[in-house]
């Protein structure tokens, strides 16, 4: 279990608001975002997010969750979306699905997750592990389109994020599997 927040490693950034009509801050992650294939009743469904008060310089926005608490030294990427235009400011409840995120705008890319696959993984935490924490952070970027590849890792656009990333907001939802 990483004891660390990887986005306060990097130099502090302002922040902005996010709120989520399918998750409230530090609450139990609903069923819908919760892995079809790990929980009994999950859905796989990436949360509806909107967010606000972003900075004027804001180009584009990048959409992640992670899981500093899953039983690896480097915690497990669940979602990695990056060049969502700066006109949109929402995403509706499943628009990153791992069907190739439809509901995404045009221009958005969507990295693999830790999973091995393009797309929103649900929290998915082993029997008994205890709870984890997932981070659904959006980063406000000072470009319109980040040079990162579709192979890219996770890791490849927080190294881009540190460099163009303007502001953060996050809503942190937790899971237990019993």
């Amino acid at each position: 279990m990483l004891d660390y927040d990887p986005y306060t490693l990097l130099s502090p950034k302002p922040g902005f608001t996010l709120t989520s009509e399918s998750l409230a801050d530090g609450d139990t992650m609903p069923a819908a975002q919760v892995a079809a294939g790990a929980h009994r009743h999950g859905r796989d469904l990436s949360p509806q997010l909107s967010w606000s008060g972003f900075p004027a310089g804001t180009r584009s926005f990048a959409v992640t969750m992670f899981d500093p608490d899953a039983p690896t030294a480097s915690g497990f990427w669940h979602w990695v979306v990056a060049n969502i235009p700066a006109t949109v400011t929402s995403l509706a409840e499943g628009a990153g699905d791992s069907k190739g995120s439809k509901g995404l705008p045009a221009g958005a890319l969507t990295l693999k997750n830790d999973a091995g696959y393009p797309g929103y993984m649900g929290s998915a935490p082993p029997a008994g592990d205890g709870p984890h924490r997932y981070m659904v952070v959006v980063h406000a970027v000072d470009v319109a389109a980040l040079d990162v590849r579709a192979d890219a890792t996770p890791a490849v656009l927080g190294f881009n994020l540190n460099f163009h990333g303007l502001a953060r907001a996050r809503l942190t939802g937790v899971f237990e599997a019993k």
